[in-house]
């Protein structure tokens, strides 16, 4: 592993609540002479207060720990620290997580099974201002900006009747005369469709039926 070229190190901080990783970590930074260990925390709450004390250029962020979490921790640091960089390092790649700690600011998202190599790129490259994203966490990004091939409702032909008798102001017993169908049976297509479009209300459903043109008027 040949060490980067540099008048001065770069300051790295960890944190994770995991003592073997952050142990791990640290033989990781000893073995490049541009790389320089200057604080350890547990939890996002140490970390903020550490950064204080120690001014790390780079932070190796987990996500998922007790208390105030990494997310939290991100955000929280950037607002008071907006020149350190941080690097999110986690063992899952859920699309809120990645969204989340890049929406508070991290430069990077990688996966802990990245090589000693790589994440010394992605540490320099983020003194640089640039990003490094893990193959897993850009293809969650990447799926995530996709549309959607399903559709964010899917009523029946029944659930379209009762759905444009709602909009048109009917009550559920109105709706069971119309249609020849028990109020039990109305009540249980309403909740169906409350359930299928996401809302919470009858309200809801006729202002998402009309925006959305589910029913003629």
């Amino acid at each position: 592993m040949k060490p980067m070229n540099s008048s001065q190190a770069i300051r790295v901080m960890l944190v994770d609540d995991h003592n073997v990783v952050r142990s791990g970590l640290a033989a990781f930074l000893r073995a490049y002479e541009d790389l320089e260990l200057v604080g350890e925390a547990k939890n996002g709450f140490e970390a903020f207060n550490l950064c204080h004390q120690k001014k790390p250029d780079v932070i190796l962020m987990d996500l998922m720990m007790p208390g105030r979490d990494g997310i939290a921790a991100t955000r929280a640091i950037l607002a008071d620290h907006p020149d350190i960089k941080i690097i999110a390092m986690t063992s899952f790649e859920e699309e809120k997580l990645v969204q989340g700690v890049l929406a508070a600011g991290a430069i990077s998202y990688l996966i802990k099974n990245v090589t000693s190599d790589e994440l010394a790129k992605a540490i320099r490259d983020a003194v640089s201002g640039r990003s490094t994203l893990s193959p897993e966490a850009a293809r969650v990004l990447v799926q995530a900006t996709r549309p959607s091939t399903k559709p964010t409702y899917d009523l029946t032909g029944r659930e379209r009747e009762v759905l444009s008798l709602v909009v048109q102001g009917n009550s559920n017993q109105q709706i069971g005369e119309a249609l020849v169908i028990s109020i039990a049976t109305v009540k249980a297509h309403i909740s169906n469709i409350l359930s299928k479009l996401q809302v919470s209300s009858r309200a809801e459903a006729i202002a998402y039926a009309i925006k959305h043109k589910l029913v003629s008027l």
